[in-house]
């Protein structure tokens, strides 16, 4: 036999080792990465559902009175009370009403004990002062401040 020929074969079988150590480290590495991104789905999978979960609580349902849809901020007319409002819009009624003039969002905010100087908290008292507004319980001047309707 022939030794140079013998040699080369010999370098090509450490070499064919060699490689197929590595192939085999780099296969191992990709399932345990696959591993971890079927971890990583089912764990999505389940952070979304339990975040629509959250959503479909956290939305209001909407009232019904003989399996129809009504509205919880009634417009105002004469023959709607203001005991019609749920409590936290007769909070904010009374305070427009209690004040000594058209008063801003702030000042209500205060009134009511909301934390003036936190944007979320003052937010949705704006959102409830412009529903009123809009079902004519209170009157929004040029101005930006409210007032209740005459």
């Amino acid at each position: 036999m022939d030794p140079e020929l013998l040699e080369r074969i010999t370098a090509r079988h450490a070499e064919l080792d060699e490689l197929e150590e590595q192939l085999a480290k780099q296969l191992a590495e990709v399932r345990a990465e696959r591993d971890e991104l079927a971890v990583a789905e089912r764990v999505l999978e389940q952070v979304s559902e339990q975040i629509a979960d959250e959503r479909v609580s956290a939305s209001p349902v909407p009232a019904q009175v003989g399996g129809r849809a009504v509205m919880l901020i009634p417009h105002r007319t004469t023959d709607v009370e203001e005991s019609v409002l749920p409590l936290d819009y007769q909070r904010i009624l009374a305070g427009v009403q209690q004040a000594a003039g058209p008063v801003m969002a702030r000042q209500i905010g205060e009134m009511l004990g909301v934390d003036v100087n936190v944007r979320a908290r003052l937010e949705p008292l704006r959102g409830k002062l412009a529903r009123l507004v809009d079902r004519s319980w209170l009157r929004r001047l040029p101005n930006g401040r409210f007032t209740t309707r005459l």
